[in-house]
């Protein structure tokens, strides 16, 4: 499969049905990204990266298709450059 193709599905799942809402966990969102957790909540802080959804507690998750539309729109700024 090559990258325009999965660039193509990932952006296909990340505007898919709101019905299939599935959230990640902070070590999920970290393989999915890349950062380091303290890169990504200072990225929340700026703006620069969704922000997590408070389940209960001190529990938190992120909504998987905000994360997967943020690679997505990584991937449109460097093409971009």
């Amino acid at each position: 499969m090559d990258q325009q193709t999965v660039n193509v599905a990932v952006e296909r799942r990340a505007s898919s049905n709101r019905a299939d809402i599935r959230f990640l966990r902070l070590k999920e969102v970290l393989a999915i990204c890349g950062k380091s957790r303290s890169s990504v909540y200072d990225a929340i802080k700026k703006g620069d990266f969704p922000k997590p959804v408070k389940l209960s507690g001190r529990s938190s998750a992120w909504i998987k298709s905000e994360v997967e539309q943020w690679a997505v729109d990584c991937i449109r700024a460097r093409r971009q450059d």
